[in-house]
């Protein structure tokens, strides 16, 4: 199993969200991948020193890349009629490689993966 995170579950990590802290150790005992979607960590990374525990976080977690992905995610946001490519890029990755998704945006993911049909991750607030 393997668990995705989205812009604001690793904004959740810098605030030192007690959920997403035990959904990372849970993954770490179990041997499980964290995958991030590049899209989202360059959202979120500023490169400040704030940002220390997230640094470290990152050095186990697998970095999905945007390359292979930009036509579809940019067919996402067509049939989405939504701009932001950064939550459709994370929607597609979920939809392949998550079981679980880590999100702040939960309308939004609903939105987007029920639009690609994907009958996985399950979705959890952070």
């Amino acid at each position: 199993m393997s668990i995705v995170l989205d812009a604001g579950a690793l904004i959740a990590i810098e605030r030192n969200d007690r959920n997403v802290w035990a959904a990372l150790k849970r993954a770490a005992l179990r041997s499980e991948h964290v995958i991030v979607p590049s899209t989202a960590l360059a959202q979120v990374w500023r490169a400040a020193a704030s940002q220390a525990q997230l640094a470290k976080v990152l050095k186990y977690c697998v970095l999905a890349p945007f390359d292979g992905l930009a036509r579809e995610v940019g067919a996402l946001c067509g049939r989405a009629k939504v701009a932001d490519i950064c939550d459709a890029h994370v929607a597609l990755v979920a939809s392949r490689e998550g079981e679980q998704l880590y999100t702040s945006d939960v309308a939004d993911m609903q939105a987007l993966l029920r639009i690609i049909g994907a009958r996985r991750p399950a979705i959890i607030r952070c």
